[in-house]
């Protein structure tokens, strides 16, 4: 094994999504610190990096969903007017009926998935394709949001605003830091180096090549390295800030759905459909459910990120939502989703959507105006693919599979050999299922 070789595994397995995902990231990290030098190091502090948490979970979370649409081979255009269609329903159910605001919470989700079962049920029974289904819906739930608000603002409740404008109370002895944070900032690291032992001692009782140890060991202090600083960042803003609630509901999603993504049958066949859907209901697979789950977690994720935009905002409006479906678009591709499907991460999507975040967070520090962000932000989505698509010409790395045709079922279509692994490691086409 070559130095190089375990110098690329500090990063990861050494798998191609690995070397893709490590990609974005480095193009992430120089982002940033271009930013922190050209605003004289205004781009890493403490109340920067909270406003930026706050400014776009929402639309990482919508990143989320999107990613998942995308890898099953559809598109979700409606994303945007669903957020505000819920919130402006949760807004009225509590400043009208007096509605308790955990409660609403609930009916928001509830709005999102009887939305998403909808647009599912047309994509998934009907046939009708995603696009055209979600252009529909992003029309009808724009016009209901503006018709049930009547185009004005809808206030909520103080106690509701906690999930978007709410941040980790301040707990135990003054330290200068909010402790809470550095508490999770801590057991993120531990958790970090925990997974680390936990997939070597898997490898090695599956008798797998594995890295050296001094990578598991440079790797572990690397991320936890950066994990502490942000924590520190983060614990270390004014007083009655820290960690925004809003990023603490993006955690807790991105764990789960990489785990669902990466480690149930569910997320399997999510890649199988994406990758090869004729294939994969040859092997078993029930695409229509699968294309039905990921257009109705689509618009519960979209619920939700309406919900904790309007209770950061303190209010809902008839202009809520507007672009955020592009927004989330492009971080999934930003991020190594295939344009064709089959191919992405949760994590990817992340970063290509932090990515997006910092380009206009830093822009707006340096004094750029509105239409300036605009056209960087298209023009990075325009080279990001631009670049992959010569990339994949000349036969080189390519970070999205965006030329890898679909195979369509016909007489020449042959019955598949149904393979396992995780998604990273299957090959386009293939068909990941685990039964």
């Amino acid at each position: 094994m070559s130095g190089f070789s375990d110098v690329k595994k500090i990063f990861g397995g050494g798998t191609t999504s690995t070397a893709r995902q490590a990609g974005i990231l480095l193009s992430l990290v120089a982002i940033v610190l271009v930013f922190q030098f050209w605003t004289n190091g205004l781009t890493l502090t403490p109340g920067n990096l909270i406003a930026v948490v706050n400014q776009y979970s929402y639309i990482l979370i919508l990143a989320i969903g999107m990613v998942m649409v995308i890898i099953a081979g559809h598109i979700d255009l409606s994303v945007g007017s669903v957020a505000a269609f819920t919130g402006i329903i949760v807004a009225k159910a509590m400043a009208d009926f007096n509605l308790p605001w955990p409660l609403a919470i609930v009916l928001g989700l509830v709005v999102g998935a009887l939305i998403g079962a909808w647009q599912g049920f047309w994509v998934a029974y009907v046939g009708v394709p995603a696009f055209i289904v979600t252009l529909a819906g992003m029309l009808i739930f724009r016009g209901g949001n503006q018709y049930i608000g009547a185009a004005t603002a809808v206030p909520v409740p103080e106690g509701f605003t906690a999930i978007g404008a709410g941040y980790l109370p301040e707990i135990g002895p003054d330290t200068g830091y909010n402790n809470l944070t550095l508490v999770l900032g801590f057991l993120a690291v531990v958790a970090l180096a925990w997974r680390e032992w936990r997939a070597r001692r898997t490898q090695a009782e599956m008798g797998s090549e594995t890295a050296p140890v001094w990578v598991s060991i440079a790797r572990v202090v690397i991320i936890g390295a950066v994990v502490l600083y942000a924590a520190f960042l983060f614990a270390g803003g004014r007083v009655g800030t820290s960690f925004p609630v809003s990023g603490l509901i993006l955690v807790a999603l991105v764990i789960a759905y990489s785990f669902l993504t990466r480690n149930t049958i569910i997320g399997r066949h999510i890649y199988a459909v994406g990758g090869n859907s004729h294939a994969a209901e040859l092997s078993g697979v029930k695409s229509k459910r699968v294309n039905f789950f990921v257009m109705m977690n689509m618009s519960i994720l979209a619920g939700l990120a309406g919900m904790i935009f309007i209770a950061r905002a303190g209010a809902s409006g008839g202009q809520d939502g507007n672009g955020w479906e592009l927004d989330a678009i492009a971080a999934a591709f930003i991020g190594g989703t295939a344009v064709a499907g089959g191919v992405g991460t949760v994590i990817g999507a992340i970063i290509g959507g932090l990515v997006m975040a910092f380009l206009n967070n830093g822009l707006q520090l340096v004094g750029a105006g509105a239409d300036l962000v605009q056209i960087v932000k298209g023009l990075v989505l325009l080279l990001a693919v631009a670049i992959d698509v010569y990339n994949r010409s000349q036969g080189r790395f390519s970070i999205i599979g965006i030329f890898r045709p679909k195979r369509r079922s016909g007489p020449s279509d042959q019955t598949p050999t149904p393979t396992t692994g995780t998604p990273d490691t299957a090959k386009p086409g293939a068909v990941t299922v685990n039964n």
